[in-house]
């Protein structure tokens, strides 16, 4: 009888966790052109009690691949927890801060401490980028 009940489980273990990544490939990424520039976690950059903790509460990290959006980006699907591609940078970045309502159609790249690196980068006009809207998983 447990040897019953065991399969069940592991059966229903499988279909939940390959119904799952079903929903993983299924997502679609929207695509947009942006301005893209860098940033660190650095008082004269940030805030000077807390460089490294992002607008949503987030303390950021060096080696994280995050993301600050400008508040419009928001209002467009780009919102906290947000995956995101950046072109000509490998791997996925999330949404993680946000930036002064000055800023515009412009995502800043978080750089951890290395701020060479991050003038180094500059600043990119028209910039594509593709993001999962709403996923947050």
């Amino acid at each position: 009888m447990n040897r019953k009940l065991v399969s069940s489980a592991l059966a229903a273990s499988v279909f939940v966790l390959a119904s799952g990544s079903a929903n993983a490939e299924s997502v679609e990424w929207q695509s947009l052109s942006v301005a893209a520039t860098a940033y660190n976690s650095v008082p004269s950059q940030t805030t000077r009690h807390r460089p490294a903790t992002a607008a949503w509460g987030d303390v950021l990290k060096p080696g994280m691949r995050a993301i600050a959006v400008s508040r419009d980006l928001i209002k467009k699907g780009l919102t906290h927890g947000t995956k995101v591609r950046i072109e000509g940078l490998p791997g996925v970045y999330v949404v993680r801060d946000k930036m002064a309502a000055r800023w515009t159609n412009k995502i800043d790249i978080y750089m951890g401490q290395d701020i060479a690196k991050a003038r180094d980068w500059g600043i990119h006009h028209d910039i594509r980028i593709r993001y999962a809207e709403n996923d947050k998983s």
